[in-house]
């Protein structure tokens, strides 16, 4: 294990499937809201999951360069769909949301960070 991502571009990657799914949290289409409300997050809260997601970008391209920063913005990223997926456990809301975005997400961080930092 190493904290310099080798190769960088699954870094590039996660970060700009972040970056699209940041830019349509701006405006959240139907799909993004039906989420969010189906796992009970009050809606004065939902910028706080965008300013998360911008950090953790930023982490990810700035890690390119920088020991350990994209290895701990990695680690940030599973976390956070870690939790994504117990919040959709414990409300119960297990439709294709949570299967395509939610388990999606946490499949390509987790793949991420195996071929980044793992191998």
């Amino acid at each position: 294990m190493h904290l310099s991502p080798s190769p960088s571009w699954p870094q590039i990657v996660l970060a700009v499937l972040l970056a699209s799914d940041v830019l349509m949290s701006l405006r959240p289409p139907k799909f993004i809201q039906v989420c969010l409300d189906g796992v009970n997050l009050p809606r004065d809260w939902w910028w706080v999951l965008i300013v998360v997601k911008t950090l953790a970008i930023v982490g990810l391209l700035v890690g390119i360069k920088h020991d350990g920063i994209g290895f701990a913005a990695n680690v940030g990223v599973i976390v956070y769909f870690l939790c994504a997926s117990f919040a959709h456990i414990r409300a119960r809301f297990l439709k294709q949301e949570f299967w395509v975005n939610c388990l999606g997400f946490l499949a390509i961080a987790v793949a991420a960070f195996i071929v980044s930092f793992a191998v």
